[in-house]
């Protein structure tokens, strides 16, 4: 009760706020920024874009980033941004996939994404489909950048799988896509949250725990574990950056320009991140002695048509059902990357 309250009243101020004229947001606009764990390469472009919006604003724009679920809990962000208890986060579609469906086309197994950067073409690309605008603005959200992830893969702890089949049985951290992708092998997904992942790992609660290299580094993983697969690579989480619409929209135009123009930097400062993430991945597994697991590659083009293609054609029938263009945006993802 103290929690609703809490959203329901910086709601209300929010509203209030909106009643007084562009020229009054223009002398001072500060906007909270709700995002989980803390800073880190996946937050970089949020940290940069701030930077960029006070240089162009001469500091009269500014973001407020709350790390550690200060705001609120990562699975209610896209609630908190709903009624404006805040104007910007972070999202994962897999953390609630029956609030933002559209997005779900992006962690489908085996899309074979080839890089981060593509990662962000393809995603600027279905973001500004009007279907998948539809589906966020029901939660008064706006699409503002991506946060581009690496492929995932599996840090585990016991006899590292030789085989793809030696996942069969095993309990895995692994949400979306991923971990449908993982029962067709005979793996057991289990739901996890980030931050209880290591303990999960070191009590035996799940032997393996899927995660992009930062959130590996970011939660420990590797400290519980003795085996990591290189190019398992069944897919990733997307996970963009919203704003609250009504917030944006009363946004003078000036400070709208300097939003919208600062997008592509901070990705570019994002990418620039990330390539020092993976030289500190590398680095870490080579200094822990982690046994590095690399699959034979006719193995993994039989676990795509296995997993992955069936579960594409799935997607694609319960979009048509709720009457969202599946095919549609299912063909602009793999236009993208063709």
């Amino acid at each position: 009760m103290k929690r609703t309250r809490t959203l329901l009243t910086a709601a209300t101020a929010l509203a209030l706020g909106f009643a007084f004229t562009a020229e009054a947001f223009a002398q001072d606009v500060t906007w909270n920024v709700s995002v989980w764990g803390k800073r880190r390469a996946f937050t970089e472009h949020l940290e940069k874009l701030n930077e960029l919006l006070a240089q162009k604003t001469d500091g009269k724009f500014k973001l407020n980033i709350a790390y550690g679920e200060a705001l609120s809990k990562s699975r209610e962000n896209l609630d908190g941004i709903s009624i404006g208890a805040f104007e910007m986060a972070q999202i994962c579609a897999s953390y609630h996939e029956d609030k933002n469906p559209t997005l779900t086309v992006l962690e489908l197994p085996f899309l074979g994404v080839p890089d981060l950067k593509t990662q962000i073409e393809v995603d600027e690309a279905l973001y500004h489909h009007p279907a998948v605008q539809k589906d966020l603005a029901r939660w008064n959200a706006k699409l503002l950048m991506s946060s581009p992830m690496p492929q995932y893969n599996f840090v585990g702890k016991g006899d590292a799988p030789k085989k793809v089949e030696d996942f069969s049985g095993m309990r895995v951290r692994a949400l979306g896509g991923i971990g449908k992708a993982m029962e067709t092998i005979g793996a057991v997904p289990t739901t996890v949250t980030a931050a209880e992942t290591f303990q999960a790992i070191d009590s035996g609660t799940v032997r393996s725990a899927s995660f992009a290299p930062h959130a590996h580094l970011s939660f420990k993983t590797y400290e519980a574990s003795n085996w990591w697969t290189t190019n398992l690579n069944p897919g990733t989480v997307n996970c963009p950056v919203v704003i609250n619409i009504d917030a944006y929209n009363a946004l003078p135009d000036d400070y709208k320009q300097a939003l919208d123009s600062s997008v592509k930097e901070s990705l570019d400062h994002y990418l620039a991140e990330y390539d020092k993430v993976y030289d500190q991945w590398y680095k870490t597994l080579d200094e822990m002695k982690i046994e590095q697991v690399t699959f034979d590659k006719d193995e993994l083009t039989a676990f795509k048509h296995k997993a992955g293609e069936p579960l594409w054609q799935a997607w694609v029938e319960e979009m048509n059902a709720k009457g969202i263009p599946g095919q549609e945006l299912l063909d602009l993802v793999q236009s993208k990357l063709n």
